[in-house]
């Protein structure tokens, strides 16, 4: 794995120190998104360092860093059967991409994405996919404006310690821009 620097980000795989920071990054976009009226998608407090570390296990989890301070974070699968089923091993998934809102400027979360979609391109799949909660009308526009259409819904979709939600379905093509493939190619 590489560790590009997307504008004036630093990437780098996030690793078991970091997950007190995960945990405060995600309660604290959760209380953004509360206090803008951004409501039944993220709560403080749903999410523990086990969740982190099971992602960290199975898929990857991402930080970003500018100018000494941490500016956002994401969750990268390989596979992500409860919203889309079984599918072949063309796609990464992008989860909580995340954004600190104290220390990194308006425009972070498309470098943020941007970054995502490269390590993506460096395992050699083809696609990024992303699940965004069907009511967050603005958040599904951020999206299309990044490029992803909308291919799909899912109703009901479990969610860590909460209700079922339902759920837009989001694919960008990544085309010409597949890197050679490397680790995470579908093998972690």
């Amino acid at each position: 794995m590489t560790a590009p620097v997307v504008r004036d980000l630093r990437v780098r795989p996030a690793t078991e120190s970091d997950l007190p920071t995960l945990v405060r990054l995600r309660d604290d976009a959760a209380r953004w998104m509360l206090a803008r009226g951004i409501t039944g998608q993220w709560r403080p407090g749903e999410l523990d360092e086990n969740h982190f570390r099971r992602v960290m296990a199975h898929g990857e989890v991402w930080l970003a860093e500018t100018g000494g301070h941490l500016a956002g974070a994401w969750e990268l699968w390989w596979e992500d059967e409860s919203a889309w089923g079984p599918q072949p091993p063309v796609a990464g998934y992008v989860h909580r991409l995340m954004v600190n809102r104290s220390t990194a400027g308006p425009g972070t979360g498309r470098p943020l994405l941007s970054a995502a979609e490269h390590r993506v391109s460096e395992a050699g799949r083809s696609r990024v996919r992303l699940d965004c909660l069907a009511g967050n009308a603005r958040l599904n526009a951020y999206y299309k404006d990044a490029g992803y259409r909308v291919v799909g819904h899912k109703e009901g979709k479990p969610q860590p310690g909460g209700v079922p939600k339902s759920f837009t379905l989001l694919e960008k093509d990544l085309g010409g821009q597949v890197l050679s493939g490397g680790p995470g190619n579908g093998e972690g």
